[in-house]
């Protein structure tokens, strides 16, 4: 299988492409995903390729995309509706929450809602408090959604097409940092498993679970701390819902130690749940210190650059952090 070095957005956007070329049910909807390519240029010239009719800019109602998207999903499409925001996820929430997740349930399971709904989500670009969250959590609360975060290149990659194959309801969550990243993305069509994580670097000394950008501030906080002789294990969540519990588990019982690594805000953020789970597993007997949650701060993020990145978890802090609990001052 041939390999390339894409963008992020590239990996996005051919994963678009060959789902569309493979699949005529499959179609494009948002705001400005035509001509203009999308408010961070990731469909581009797909239009062009595929037409109006299967790249469709919406109107300014994300509520009535996203019922229109649903209505699709029931008539036997596989729409992918683009956010220009995650933030915006919250004008939607009535078809969101009450109907994609719902409607396979409440009819018996008669019917699927095969949609993939992607957010654009995260601090970084300076886009304030209202363009800037990560509310991934928020949707992962919900039974009938899948929630997945793919931090590299050819995960997003993977994981989209997988997502799209899939019956029920996607929630893709893209850090709008990542979308100039580089990496290698095999160029033939493949799925990665929707509900798998990824040790991402292996260690003996502490288990990191982290998610999206945090992922890559992980691994670079894991290599300082390996020049002190301390081994940072970095497990690549990818998936919210459903939770690869095991997986953490097994790094936690080797580590005995684990730190959760997230953007969204702290209090009820994914890293609560996954502390939970660890509390009430076998695992639990295996620490040696607390667990330890890095997450966002109590506040809305701020437009100001310096307290932007205040804001979120930053390498320097998360070393510190992980520093401290393996040495047990924390």
């Amino acid at each position: 299988m041939a390999v390339r070095e894409l963008t992020y957005a590239q990996a996005i956007q051919e994963a678009l492409a060959q789902a569309m070329d493979a699949d005529p049910t499959v179609f494009l909807m948002g705001e400005d995903i035509g001509v203009y390519g999308g408010a961070f240029q990731v469909t581009g010239d797909l239009v062009h390729r595929f037409g109006e009719d299967r790249v469709m800019d919406a109107p300014i109602s994300e509520l009535g995309q996203a019922g229109v998207a649903v209505g699709a999903a029931l008539a036997g499409c596989k729409p992918v509706l683009e956010f220009q925001f995650s933030d915006f996820a919250t004008l939607a929430m009535e078809q969101i929450v009450n109907q994609a997740a719902k409607l396979r349930f409440m009819l018996g399971g008669k019917v699927n809602v095969p949609l993939v709904m992607r957010f654009p989500a995260g601090s970084g670009t300076g886009a304030a408090a209202q363009h800037s969250q990560s509310l991934d959590a928020w949707l992962a609360h919900v039974p009938g959604l899948k929630v997945i975060q793919p931090s590299t290149p050819a995960d997003v990659k993977g994981m989209l097409l997988a997502a799209i194959d899939d019956p029920d309801p996607v929630m893709v969550f893209e850090h709008k940092l990542l979308y100039k990243m580089k990496g290698e993305v095999p160029e033939e069509p493949y799925r990665i498993p929707i509900g798998k994580a990824h040790v991402a670097r292996e260690g003996r000394d502490v288990t990191v679970v982290g998610t999206s950008i945090m992922v890559h501030k992980s691994l670079e906080a894991a290599q300082i701390l390996a020049t002190e002789g301390i081994e940072v294990e970095v497990i690549d969540l990818r998936t919210l819902r459903p939770i690869d519990t095991d997986t953490i588990i097994r790094s936690v019982k080797k580590t005995s130690r684990l730190a959760c690594v997230y953007e969204g805000v702290k209090t009820l953020g994914i890293g609560a749940e996954i502390s939970a789970r660890i509390a009430e597993s076998e695992a639990f007997d295996y620490l040696d210190a607390p667990i330890l949650r890095l997450g966002g701060a109590e506040s809305p993020i701020p437009y100001n650059p310096e307290l932007e990145k205040a804001a979120v978890p930053q390498v320097p802090g998360i070393v510190d952090a992980l520093r401290k609990l393996v040495q047990g001052r924390i």
